[in-house]
């Protein structure tokens, strides 16, 4: 895993590091997907099941978090979480 650091232009625009752009070319697409305090990007230029995938589990984490802060949750012992997951 890499990690750099930029920042944003005043007109809103982000510099993607050199060396993490390798593999990017003019023109590709790319998505941004942002949760609170983060921004995850992914190439985009062919949307591919795992992406498609990954989009469910954050609408779904979303969801979930919505319902958490909302009070509305169940509470599970060890056992009874693993005997649910089983029946998934």
């Amino acid at each position: 895993m890499d990690i750099a650091i930029t920042k944003m232009s005043s007109k809103g625009q982000v510099v993607i590091p050199a060396e993490m752009r390798e593999n990017l070319h003019e023109g590709d697409k790319i998505l941004i997907i942002q949760t609170d305090n983060q921004l995850v990007m992914k190439k985009a230029n062919q949307l591919d099941e795992q992406l498609k995938e990954d989009l469910e589990f954050a609408r779904r984490t979303e969801e979930a978090w919505e319902q958490i802060e909302k009070g509305k949750y169940t509470t599970y012992t060890k056992e009874e979480f693993l005997k649910k997951l089983k029946t998934l």
